[in-house]
């Protein structure tokens, strides 16, 4: 499974990306759970942030979502930062 994740915004407006591929990794099961569970509170379109926030695309596989600052779950945070780190 491959998780793509982008955030824009922020005070500088400076984008980041980052990607991970889950096939093959030993710990490809949690990364799986954590991303579904990412993507079920995430909304199609994006959502209204607030002003200098972060707002996040999440791909997994096929599917895309939408999320931003303040309002990630504690999924979506754990996986965009996750993404940001370790697939850079």
């Amino acid at each position: 499974m491959r998780i793509q994740v982008s955030r824009t915004g922020g005070f500088a407006g400076i984008a980041r990306r980052g990607e991970v591929d889950t096939s093959g990794r030993a710990d490809a099961e949690e990364w799986e759970a954590l991303a579904e569970s990412a993507l079920a509170a995430a909304q199609g379109t994006p959502p209204a942030g607030v002003p200098d926030g972060f707002r996040y695309r999440i791909t997994v596989g096929d599917r895309t979502v939408h999320c931003a600052d303040p309002r990630l779950t504690d999924a979506q945070r754990a996986l965009v930062s996750r993404v940001l780190k370790e697939g850079a």
